[in-house]
């Protein structure tokens, strides 16, 4: 429980008081108060101010901002100040500037334009995050650690290379192993030694493809890069940890992720915070859906525990195409969403709106007007109050589900790599097809990792699961067998851990389980379409419905064939298949279904599973959540439309936390508005 030493939701955000004159920060508390901030990062991207020089290091500022929020309530959230290097380093020490896709050498500027492998970089990190650990570790203020942030970005330069060398030593032991699982000798590119191999970008085997996404000749090479990059990124911020824990070992530490974030193995990092947060930026048109994925993702990291909102901006975003503002109730609504979904924060990007540079015009809780009479600070101030009155009552509580999505970071990397079968297959947005039928269904889902425990969930689907990892299928088998249900769709198991196919006829290691083969895949272009037709026997409401993208030209090996394709030389063959294993099922969507296949037929499927929705009914643009903590549940009904929509509780019943009001039966709920009610026992 990360709020033991302040036990409420906090709430605040990333501060800069660096960036202003002092008079502001007592205007800054002032205002704090009104709002109800208890919780400020800092220190964020000061390490030029924390260190001007190689010799010198200067906290002072520091020392008095602490001072100050500490004597006015306010506990700190913590940076290390290591996101973006000071110039005098990227003089003095060149090896700290990345090299970026294309072989050029990056000059000063920007942030996160640090080499992950530049031996300055870490030794200097490092040794800032230990100065920042000797000077604070009593300070009372202090409550977490915010290591760096947003790591992200690769990097292609000498040192990299030599790493890269050293990871695939430690990983395959030889040369010879290496071509081998690289399959080098296609186009002759037998390695005999290690300096032979090089990064891959655009002067050796990638370059960007189609719509800007990366292609490779060789996806076995850009894959283990990947990997590379996100343990040598990962590396960066573990040398930090060790500094921070040598002398704070109580205070927990974290750096902000950013949901399906695509350059960083997230299940690997998230072994190493010790609460996970990350940073939520939808646009104005994103689906509710989505953003609720990327919650319940950012929650599955570490097995359901609740997670920090650290990053959310409390009106409009400065780098999005078109940057919206928020429509009243949308902050505290959205805000709401991540508690739901198992925040125990609620943080701004920023409480004071910068005057300069490209993130002045990112919203702030005190815009520039800088006085307390906007409707912006309005909101977070009533946002503020209902928090504090919430109190502990929904801290270290757990979202639980019966239903989980399989998220794997290599088999995303290596779907996206390879050559073919189209360029219109997008990893995220398959896996996102299938959550939003679940979530307009109001039934409760986790996104976890292939490497998650299964055996709590009646439901398991992992659609595109292309790469299928030692052991996996084993574990599939055995989850099945004893009595779970599995979905997987086209483009699965094809290939292992390598990018290697998998002979003897797709889908390869899953086939057993499926109970089916593949002997061809069909890509479809934008304008073309199949239909799926269901058997009599389904009793479907609907006969067919469309598919496209991708269709599989699958033959039964056992499994019952539950539909098949409308048209095209492959109409009669299998489009939707289930194979009974064990005490189980396992099924084979064979295409991509248009969205009503999939909202009609994943409730019917929960319903046969006994998994039942989380209200009775509600209307379209309803979101629920529940969270239960000591044998107490918590139902979250928001309702995301601008106009009044109804929700039908069914036998449930309960108070209203908010309102202090009774609720039960039919209830409606103003637009943007919400109710996080009590649920009786």
């Amino acid at each position: 429980m990360i709020n033991s030493n302040k036990p409420k939701i906090w709430y605040g955000g990333d501060y800069n008081p660096d960036q202003w004159e002092k008079p502001v920060w007592d205007e800054d508390l002032r205002m704090f108060k009104l709002a109800g901030i208890d919780v400020a990062t800092l220190n964020v991207f000061a390490w030029a101010n924390n260190q001007p020089n190689e010799e010198t290091y200067e906290f002072g500022w520091l020392d008095e901002v602490m001072d100050k929020l500490h004597g006015d309530g306010v506990g700190v959230c913590l940076a290390t100040s290591t996101a973006a290097h000071p110039a005098w380093m990227a003089k003095k020490y060149p090896d700290v500037l990345r090299v970026d896709f294309d072989g050029r050498k990056r000059k000063f500027g920007g942030r996160h334009n640090s080499c992950s492998n530049s031996p300055t970089y870490r030794k200097y990190s490092a040794l800032m995050a230990e100065k920042l650990a000797e000077r604070y570790k009593n300070h009372p203020a202090l409550l977490i650690w915010h290591v760096s942030n947003e790591y992200s970005g690769y990097c292609y330069c000498d040192n990299c290379a030599d790493g890269f060398r050293v990871w695939l030593q430690e990983r395959y032991g030889s040369i010879e192993t290496v071509n081998r699982v690289w399959n080098a000798s296609f186009w002759g590119h037998t390695f005999y030694d290690w300096d032979e191999i090089v990064p891959p970008n655009s002067l050796s085997e990638e370059w960007r493809g189609w719509n800007g996404r990366t292609a490779t000749n060789f996806q076995g090479i850009s894959l283990d890069y990947c990997r590379f990059q996100s343990d040598s990124l990962l590396e960066c911020y573990k040398l930090e940890y060790a500094a921070l824990k040598k002398h704070t070992p109580d205070i927990p530490v974290t750096t902000n992720l950013m949901g399906a974030f695509k350059e960083l193995d997230y299940h690997k990092w998230a072994k190493h915070l010790d609460v996970v947060s990350w940073d939520n930026y939808p646009s104005l048109d994103t689906p509710h859906s989505y953003t609720a994925m990327m919650h319940d993702l950012m929650r599955g990291l570490k097995e359901g525990q609740p997670f920090m909102l650290m990053e959310q901006t409390p009106s409009q975003q400065n780098w999005q195409p078109y940057n919206s503002l928020k429509r009243p109730g949308v902050m505290r609504l959205w805000s709401y969403q991540a508690v739901a979904r198992g925040a125990d924060t609620v943080m701004f990007f920023q409480l004071r709106r910068s005057i300069g540079a490209c993130e002045k015009y990112h919203g702030a809780v005190i815009e520039h007007v800088g006085h307390e009479n906007t409707r912006v600070f309005r909101e977070c101030a009533e946002l503020g109050s209902e928090l504090y009155k919430l109190s502990d009552s929904l801290l270290d509580s757990r979202v639980k589900a019966k239903v989980a999505i399989l998220f794997d970071w290599d088999n995303w990397w290596a779907v996206e790599l390879s050559s073919g079968p189209t360029i219109a297959l997008k990893y995220v947005e398959e896996l996102h097809k299938y959550y939003d039928s679940l979530y307009r269904a109001n039934i409760a889902v986790d996104v976890i990792g292939v490497d998650a425990d299964l055996s709590g969930y009646d439901l398991v689907l992992a659609p595109v699961m292309y790469m299928v990892k030692p052991g996996v299928a084993e574990r599939l088998e055995r989850y099945v067998e004893n009595g779970g249900s599995f979905i997987t769709t086209y483009f699965s198991g094809i290939v292992n851990e390598n990018d290697i196919v998998t002979l003897g006829g797709y889908p390869g290691e899953l086939r057993k389980l499926l109970g089916i083969w593949s002997e061809e895949i069909d890509a479809l272009l934008p304008t073309q379409s199949n239909q799926i037709v269901m058997n009599s026997s389904a009793g479907w409401l609907k006969e067919s419905y469309g598919c496209g993208m991708l269709c599989d030209l699958i033959h039964s090996e056992g499994a019952e064939v539950v539909a098949a394709y409308g048209e095209d030389f492959y109409k009669g063959m299998p489009a939707l298949t289930v194979n009974r294993f064990g005490a189980g099922n396992a099924w084979y969507v064979a295409t991509s279904p248009e969205a009503g296949f999939l909202q009609e037929w994943l409730p019917k499927l929960c319903a046969s599973r006994g998994i039942k929705p989380l209200v009775a009914s509600a209307s379209v643009g309803i979101e629920t959540s529940v969270r239960e903590k000591d044998g107490v549940s918590y139902l979250f009904v928001l309702n995301h439309n601008a106009e009044v929509s109804e929700v039908s509780l069914g036998e449930q019943s309960g108070v209203d936390l908010l309102t202090d009001k009774s609720l039960s039966g039919n209830i409606e709920l103003p637009g943007r508005d919400l109710r996080i009610i009590k649920l009786d026992a």
